[in-house]
């Protein structure tokens, strides 16, 4: 039985539970996990779009989470990216192959000696930072990634980069899970402070990010289209 689901400007995204839910759900589905949220309902390309509708489109933000509610999808809950990598990594240290891209160099060393030190057992079998500036440095990733044959890869570029990319990997290795991460390791390392937890709660995550980095700006007018048509009924 296909899981539900219900599209959201165009995007289809899948209903999950709980983080046991989507857990279950990836350990039988491998596939790309892509992170909706406001942002990327109103300002995903046609190109991107299609790319998630091929995948698995979870709620990252609470306003995916509204508008699956309001479609019918009652137990619809919102799963954060920046945790759901470390979900999976909990469940399976000791039994799945990972591969780590993404990130700056420092960022990238302290995320993999941070994952070293907490999952003395976990099996990285590559990485590598986000910078991947040439055709030659790409093709050597995915060839690396064809060797390997990890059972998860995570990438954290920002979109629609990771998202792209992952797919290009995907051709190599279709058993594995893809989860794009854009910021999280800096999250992970304490680099980037996250909101804190009542505003977590209350959803107004982003309003933090912007009160901490106002060049922002034009990434959180999104936000503010998102709410008019959400208002209209128009997702």
């Amino acid at each position: 039985m296909e899981r539900e689901h219900r599209k959201i400007n165009g995007i289809r995204t899948y209903t999950f539970s709980s983080w046991e839910d989507i857990l279950n759900h990836l350990e039988k589905n491998p596939s790309i996990y892509v992170a909706i949220n406001a942002e990327k309902i109103v300002s995903a390309s046609e190109k991107l779009k299609a790319l998630i509708n091929r995948n698995t489109g979870y709620c990252d933000g609470f306003g995916a989470v509204k508008v699956l509610r309001r479609k019918g999808l009652k137990d619809t809950v919102r799963l954060p990216g920046c945790e759901l990598w470390l979900q999976i990594i909990n469940r399976h240290h000791s039994d799945w192959k990972f591969y780590i891209i993404g990130a700056s160099s420092s960022t990238h060393e302290q995320t993999i000696n941070k994952l070293i030190t907490e999952f003395p057992d976990i099996k990285i079998v590559g990485h590598r930072d986000g910078f991947i500036k040439t055709d030659e440095d790409k093709a050597a990733l995915i060839a690396d990634i064809k060797t390997k044959q990890p059972d998860a890869v995570f990438v954290a570029m920002g979109t629609p980069k990771q998202e792209f990319l992952m797919e290009d990997m995907k051709e190599v290795c279709p058993g594995a899970v893809y989860v794009g991460l854009g910021g999280s390791y800096d999250v992970y390392t304490g680099n980037v402070k996250r909101a804190p937890k009542i505003w977590q709660k209350m959803g107004i995550e982003f309003m933090y990010r912007f009160i901490k980095n106002p060049s922002r700006w034009r990434r959180q007018f999104n936000y503010a289209i998102f709410s008019y048509r959400y208002l209209l009924n128009n997702l």
